[in-house]
């Protein structure tokens, strides 16, 4: 009989439950029933694997979303920051004290060329770092929707224990009545 990818997951998923078990309960699982065992692999295997927001959104970008990324994170940095202020007292300076009394500066006071550069650099970092916000919006909805998803994996996975454990309370109780009712016959 030939074996499917499909057997192939399954094995894998049969073995990774039973070891994630054993892990979470320790010393303790050798203590259990082979019906909790059983049990506590099944609901481990129906779970499905835990989605990483930050894997899926990095996938899923393009060139162009990872290239505004990284101009808004360099745009909004005391780097920048520092260089821009820099860059503006050089030339400041340039065209004020060394080229100015000279008459050679290219860009004298009131510094319109100036005015001209930051306004056509505020006019591109402007959408670039929109569009980024709006990507890192839709990163937190994202990660929104797997923190509900695995809530509602906890809320089942702690119902059926619940309930698991009322049953086994039930039989505890059973077992003590019919101890007690032995004893008394005996």
């Amino acid at each position: 009989m030939k074996r499917t990818s499909g057997d192939a997951k399954r094995v894998r998923s049969a073995t990774d439950a039973r070891e994630t078990a054993r892990r979470l309960f320790r010393s303790g699982w050798d203590q259990l029933t082979e019906h909790d065992r059983e049990v506590i692999e099944g609901a481990l295997q129906k779970l499905a694997p835990v989605r990483d927001p930050n894997r899926e959104f990095q996938t899923q970008m393009t060139f162009g979303e990872r290239t505004s990324d990284a101009i808004a994170a360099f745009g909004g940095s005391w780097t920048f920051i520092l260089m821009f202020l820099a860059m503006m007292i050089v030339w400041a300076m340039l065209n004020t004290e060394i080229l100015g009394p000279r008459h050679d500066a290219f860009d004298p006071y009131p510094y319109v060329f100036l005015n001209l550069v930051l306004s056509m650099l505020a006019a591109l970092q402007a959408p670039i770092i929109m569009m980024s916000q709006n990507r890192q919006a839709l990163r937190d909805r994202l990660e929104a929707s797997i923190d509900h998803e695995v809530n509602v994996r906890a809320d089942m996975a702690i119902r059926s224990l619940e309930q698991r454990v009322r049953d086994l309370e039930e039989q505890s109780t059973e077992q003590l009545r019919l101890l007690r009712e032995l004893r008394e016959q005996a």
